[in-house]
């Protein structure tokens, strides 16, 4: 929310771009595809840092049930008004606790892509990584994605997530599939309930 508070129109302009890359046919859901393809037909994904919706819209456009969450209210209103159908919800990873919004049921997969990870604060990353364990089935999985040089070092996200309950099942540096090396430039960690 600094972003939001430096620049008004942020989200906005956020917003307004993956509507004009997905109007111009560009792939705007390719961390959806690989979710799709680790959960089972009709399961359960939170949409953890949900932005606009393009993630949680795809997903649920393909038969899931999705619960989309944002601190940001204007992108949850473009996730709203883009891609009805699932539950979005205005609300800080950092205090998410879905049952008091009448959520109770855990997740196969809880996704958090974009580099949300990142924009967090250093105090909360902990706290975040807790709370979306906690949301878990306990054969689910959560699947972070974000790059390098944005002041957490894969490790420290990982010892997080461990320190969470979550320890790493596959590692890749793409959404596609390609093999994490310690040189990638991006991690997405699919990770378990330890």
């Amino acid at each position: 929310m600094r972003q939001v508070a430096a620049d008004p129109a942020h989200s906005t302009k956020y917003a307004d771009r993956f509507r004009r890359l997905a109007a111009s046919g560009a792939d705007v859901v390719g961390e959806a595809r690989l979710v799709d393809a680790m959960a089972p037909r009709g399961a359960r994904i939170l949409d953890a840092g949900s932005g606009g919706g393009r993630i949680g819209g795809h997903l649920h456009r393909l038969g899931h049930t999705v619960v989309g969450v944002d601190v940001d209210p204007v992108l949850v209103r473009a996730a709203e008004e883009d891609h009805p159908g699932p539950t979005w919800i205005t609300g800080d990873l950092a205090e998410l606790d879905l049952p008091a919004h009448g959520i109770l049921d855990p997740f196969d997969v809880v996704v958090s892509a974009g580099n949300v990870v990142a924009f967090l604060a250093p105090s909360t990353r902990r706290d975040v990584l807790a709370r979306l364990r906690k949301h878990t089935a306990p054969e689910g999985r959560v699947v972070i994605g974000y790059g390098e040089g944005r002041g957490y070092p894969f490790t420290e996200v990982l010892a997080d997530a461990e320190a969470a309950g979550l320890v790493p099942d596959v590692l890749l540096s793409t959404w596609d599939l390609r093999p994490f090396r310690t040189d990638s430039p991006f991690l997405v960690a699919v990770l378990r309930p330890a």
